[in-house]
């Protein structure tokens, strides 16, 4: 009999510790919220009391519990029904479709008040696929909305579609000023189309009410009931502060943070939480990133293997669906895009952005930078260069979020130093039809180089960016390995898949080390926490295609059961 009998003992499965060798076992013992055994079933047996639970695997897979990297918690809740209308793909097909589903939604919303969705992507809406200069208008939902302002967050965070009377209840008409890097779209007499893009989207998204800390609390419960059931237990929660107060539908982000706190005090906080502040948002100057990054005095936390602030978001570009990526080479049909920060000239851009960032590492913080566009991420990389040799200090794990067009020469600064890139395979999933028409066939195919950037020695890890994606995992993970999309199933860069393992890797171990934790988390071994996922069915012999179909039948964090569907 074992001095302390283990809580918990997995056999009859595949046991995936993603360990440096990728060590497979065939159990594991859990004791007080940590790794107490891994091995075979008679060592590991030898470590079972009385009142040991033993759980049968029934040749299914247990491995570290998933790390997303990148999942806009308390947003992603907020999308969910009831607090948002779903436009996203299946639920919606076409344009009438959302304009039903606003119908629908304003027969139950008392008159005057707001009606929100989230979800609709250009790509996957019937008429703007027919007619690729066809885009969500307005009108679209005027008829079906004449007394309530309507607003539709796009799948990718990075445009809104709002009807007239959300444009008048913002303020917003003709003679608005633009922010700058923002877009709000024109028809040909100049009048707004309802379509408004990046920094611009701020226009409307203030004038929306105030969720209040309930609200958002529950938006983070039903984030942490889904989280469970697809066994992630730990996510990176980025942008919180100032300059994420659109994201709260004009709550005050920083406050969100205080509701985390508060769920942890209660022991409601089902997973562990990383958080990146958000000092600014897009198109800030500089100086006003520095004041405000210095005006944040986060206290520590109670706990910070389940609530911890990391580091720093900022922005640098937009995506490639709106051109708004700054690219070395013209988009189809023409246009580089730019730099979203201030500045009237490229020249004035980057050194605003260089000087943020320069900031952000002397004050001893992690920097992540959402960058997308090959030329706004060399200079983001090279920013992250020149700080590291302006201000030494040791691991500060800077990474690059998103990172579409990585290049080599990047590539091989973030291995000399030790950075990292972010990526997204569940949204490579989603656009990879789409983007030839925006970047051509050789850019397209290379976006989300995976394989590269593991070749070149760069800490690789992934995330969903939900809501932009569902934070399926699973999806992520069939997508590396296979390169292939959603709507068509065409394979997009075949030389740039990745192995099962190293897959596995960007969401456990790897995820790990971007929230500096690798010596606590993100393999089975002993002594590290209990955080796990069992998926029913043979992992590593399943057929890709049908990863994305297995069953998730247990999670536990901290050795506490979150899920669980292989109870007796």
């Amino acid at each position: 009999m074992p001095a302390v009998p283990a809580d918990l003992v997995f056999v009859n499965g595949s046991v995936l510790t993603v360990d440096s060798r990728f060590t497979v076992a065939s159990a594991l013992a859990v004791t007080g919220g940590v790794v107490s055994a891994v091995g075979d079933r008679s060592e590991v047996m030898a470590h079972a009391g009385p009142r040991t639970r033993v759980v049968d695997l029934r040749g299914g897979t247990l491995l570290p519990g998933i790390n997303d990297s990148h999942l806009h918690g308390c947003a992603f809740g907020m999308t969910r029904p009831p607090l948002s209308v779903d436009v996203s793909h299946p639920a919606v097909r076409s344009i009438a479709d959302v304009a039903g589903a606003v119908r629908k939604a304003a027969e139950q919303t008392p008159a005057g008040e707001w009606i929100t969705g989230h979800g609709w992507d250009a790509g996957y809406l019937a008429e703007c696929v027919t007619d690729s200069s066809r885009m969500p208008t307005r009108q679209d939902l005027d008829a079906v909305s004449p007394d309530h302002p309507v607003l539709m967050y796009s799948n990718s965070g990075h445009a809104t579609w709002v009807n007239s009377a959300a444009l008048a209840r913002a303020g917003v008409d003709r003679n608005t000023p633009v922010p700058p890097g923002g877009v709000i779209v024109t028809d040909a007499a100049g009048e707004p189309t309802g379509l408004l893009q990046e920094g611009a989207q701020d226009l409307v998204h203030r004038a929306l009410p105030a969720l209040s800390p309930e609200v958002r609390a529950e938006a983070i419960r039903t984030t942490l009931r889904a989280l469970a059931r697809l066994g992630i237990t730990s996510y990176t929660e980025p942008g919180l502060g100032p300059g994420g107060d659109a994201l709260m539908r004009g709550a005050l982000a920083h406050d969100t943070l205080d509701v985390y706190r508060r769920l942890l005090a209660g022991g409601e906080l089902t997973a562990r939480v990383s958080v990146l502040l958000l000092p600014t948002g897009m198109t800030s100057t500089a100086e006003d990133f520095v004041q405000a990054l210095a005006a944040l005095d986060e206290p520590a936390s109670a706990d910070p293997r389940r609530l911890n602030v990391v580091g720093v978001k900022l922005f640098a570009d937009g995506v490639p669906v709106n051109k708004t990526s700054w690219m070395h080479e013209p988009y189809t049909g023409g246009g580089c895009g730019s730099l979203c920060v201030g500045g009237d000239t490229d020249e004035e851009r980057v050194a605003q952005l260089a000087e943020m960032i320069r900031y952000t590492h002397a004050a001893g913080y992690q920097a992540g930078v959402h960058v997308t566009g090959d030329r706004a991420i060399d200079t983001v990389v090279d920013a992250f260069a020149a700080a590291a040799a302006a201000h030494p200090r040791p691991d500060a794990r800077h990474y690059v979020i998103h990172g579409d067009f990585l290049s080599a020469a990047s590539m091989r600064k973030l291995a000399a130093h030790d950075f990292g890139v972010n990526m997204n395979p569940t949204i490579k999933w989603t656009v990879a039809d789409i983007e030839e028409e925006f970047v051509g066939p050789e850019r397209a195919a290379y976006e989300w180089p995976y394989r590269d950037a593991i070749d070149a020695g760069v800490t690789v890890t992934s995330g969903s960016d939900a809501p932009v994606t569902l934070p399926d995992w699973r999806q992520g993970v069939a997508t590396m390995v296979l390169r292939e999309s959603k709507a068509s199933g065409r394979v997009s860069g075949p030389g740039q898949r990745i192995r099962l393992a190293e897959a596995i890797r960007t969401y456990t171990a790897d995820a790990a080390w971007q929230d500096f934790a690798e010596d606590w988390k993100g393999t089975l071994e002993v002594g590290k926490v209990a955080d796990l996922c069992v998926l029913a069915g043979d992992l590593l012999r399943a057929d890709p295609h049908d990863i994305p179909d297995m069953p998730v039948v247990f999670t536990a964090v901290g050795g506490d059961i979150v899920h669980d569907e292989l109870a007796v």
